[in-house]
């Protein structure tokens, strides 16, 4: 079953959703920037917006939906980098050490978040989402990571190697690894990967199809859907994926956790952690009592390549489960006999959820893929709303 979400796309390499506010995100190498466009129920064409403008060459984006931030990496400004969903408040996190940043999921319960590294050599971190804490997880046997996704269930980091063929998974500290699948065939060239319940899913570029597997053993191989051109995202949308947690920057007493600027969550590495970390913009530094900003204004050479810009947000009744796949010049989904380029999703009829154990909860979370490193395809020049206003 097949539901066209978004068209008029230009080159989509990179995608995330908040299913709270039923909305979708987007990175594009067309107009260089992050949009989002509202999910709804109707029949009529969806409007999309630019949020983040000034984005080189995203590879992968991860919303917090707790905190309402999104989160993004870009391999020729080597870094990784975070905006509110708003796209008013900006910041540069991470550049230290950071060649070929691509796939990026974060965990806001955990206050964590997980890249991947194409460069030489490659490899597989974690950080605190305020760019704190960080930590190499996997540095052997390792060529082209792609595609993060978190098992939240069971503590885990999943991910593909396009040229390894394999599929892998480790513990969120780096130990424990396994390596789930492995095949030439099926894994001739994965580029994206997601997770929902028991099962892993995955884009394959070379054989232009989406598989899914047992998570734990690679078993019950399917093909999902064939004939996809250049699919280079895939992302699970149920309210399941998204588990609802505290906002510690948001309670009855305090707006934004008493920051002047961006109210980040911490890692919550003990019972001790503190929940946030107010940061300021690039070139900026907090005053001493940890929420202003001095002012100073001074940007950094990554910052004063970037921009700002401003997003609205809509919200309908919650989906069933959709498997949303961004393919084609642009990472939106086609057949190859159409001529016109689609976003498309997924409904799965009737699906059979597995439960990881009768005592955990059916929770998992997927993120992304990126094209970091690949050509882009030709740009299709296509009118958006903020190209009209």
């Amino acid at each position: 079953d097949y539901t066209q979400l978004i068209g008029d796309l230009r080159n989509v390499v990179a995608l995330d959703a908040d299913m709270a506010e039923h909305k979708i995100f987007w990175a594009d190498v067309g107009p260089n920037a992050i949009l989002s466009a509202s999910i709804t129920s109707s029949n009529k064409p969806v409007r999309h917006r630019q949020i983040v403008d000034n984005v080189p060459s995203p590879g992968g984006i991860s919303v917090d939906w707790i905190y309402k931030n999104i989160y993004w990496t870009d391999s020729s400004l080597k870094s990784i980098l975070v905006a509110s969903l708003d796209g008013i408040k900006r910041k540069v996190l991470l550049t230290t050490d950071l060649r070929e940043p691509a796939c990026i999921a974060v965990d806001p319960l955990s206050g964590f978040m997980y890249w991947s590294d194409w460069g030489e050599p490659a490899k597989i971190e974690k950080a605190g989402m305020n760019g704190l804490d960080r930590q190499q997880l996997v540095t052997t046997d390792i060529e082209r990571p792609n595609g993060i996704a978190l098992d939240r269930v069971k503590n885990r980091v999943y991910w593909v190697d396009s040229k390894l063929h394999k599929l892998f998974s480790v513990d969120i500290n780096g130990q424990d690894r396994r390596i789930i699948f492995t095949s030439h065939e099926f894994l001739a060239h994965p580029l994206s990967l997601t997770i929902f319940e028991d099962t892993v899913y995955w884009t394959d570029w070379e054989n232009e199809a989406v598989y899914s597997a047992n998570k734990f053993t690679g078993s019950e191989l399917q093909t999902v859907v064939n004939n996809l051109y250049d699919a280079r995202d895939i992302i699970v949308y149920h309210e399941l994926v998204q588990q609802s947690g505290k906002n510690w920057c948001e309670d009855e007493n305090m707006t934004n956790g008493g920051c002047e600027y961006l109210c980040l969550p911490a890692p919550q590495i003990n019972s001790r952690s503190p929940k946030y970390t107010c940061m300021c913009p690039d070139g900026d530094a907090l005053q001493d009592n940890g929420l202003k900003c001095k002012g100073q204004n001074q940007s950094s050479p990554v910052s004063e390549e970037l921009a700002y810009s401003r997003s609205t947000s809509a919200a309908w009744a919650i989906l069933p489960i959709l498997l949303l796949v961004t393919a084609a010049a642009g990472a939106y989904f086609m057949w190859r006999n159409w001529q016109q380029r689609n976003m498309k999703s997924m409904n799965f009829d009737n699906p059979v959820y597995l439960k990881t154990t009768e005592e955990d909860l059916s929770i998992d979370i997927a993120r992304h893929s990126s094209t970091v490193g690949h050509t882009y395809p030709a740009i299709s020049v296509v009118s958006t709303e903020d190209d009209l206003s």
